[in-house]
């Protein structure tokens, strides 16, 4: 039993690790979510491993070690799902549900007793998400979407052509025309990609007269 504690103790430990990284990034799921599937995780392995010991060897019964190991990896889904959220064409939180999934191989792992095992997997998803974001940081896209009102047709194509000049690419792109007493004004939704190194988009649109940004995300 002692074993068993010890198990559940180092999966919470390790996937608090994880968790860590992505409270630091002020992902979907913090720290807390990681140490719950992680220690979760191993324990439904244990249970899974040694917990219908008693019905071994009893007529018409067949055990299974791994069925309810196995479910866990099914059900995780359900969870990775909720943390990645859709909006106005972007989407976010896939590395935080690709996190949870590993997360909870990695409470499998510990449950099991494969410690090293473990421990390892734990290193090289901090590894791999700390340092091949250093490693390819100018290389990744990030998107970007902006709610804007320009006042003129001359500002609107100024807009267009210093996004392109950036470097911008211009993934959708929607104008609405309102009519007022001073002219007509445009408001311009659209999503923009970009390489990481590029220049900020508020940057850009600064120095563009009669641009007012009223959302950037």
């Amino acid at each position: 039993m002692l074993d068993f504690i010890l198990r559940i103790l180092v999966a919470g430990f390790l996937g608090t690790l994880i968790g860590l990284e992505r409270e630091y990034r002020a992902k979907e799921a913090g720290y807390r979510t990681h140490f719950l599937v992680s220690m979760g995780s191993a324990l439904l392995m244990i249970i899974s491993q040694h917990g219908f010991n008693a019905l071994s060897g009893e007529a018409g019964i067949g055990l299974d070690p791994s069925r309810i190991a196995a479910q866990v990896v099914t059900g995780i889904g359900f969870i990775g799902a909720g943390t990645i959220i859709i909006n106005k064409q972007i989407v976010r939180g896939l590395t935080t549900a690709a996190g949870i999934w590993v997360t909870s191989g990695i409470g499998l792992a510990i449950g099991a007793g494969m410690y090293i095992l473990g421990i390892c997997a734990t290193l090289l998803v901090l590894a791999g998400l700390e340092l091949l974001s250093l490693l390819f940081k100018s290389i990744g896209l990030r998107s970007t979407y902006i709610e804007l009102t320009v006042n003129s047709n001359d500002s609107l194509d100024k807009l267009q052509k210093a996004f392109l000049d950036k470097g911008y690419m211009i993934v959708s792109y929607k104008v609405e025309m309102v009519n007022y007493t001073a002219g007509n004004i445009y408001n311009v939704s659209m999503m923009i990609k970009s390489h990481n190194s590029a220049d900020s988009p508020l940057r850009i649109i600064r120095d563009l007269p009669g641009v007012t940004v009223h959302l950037l995300e």
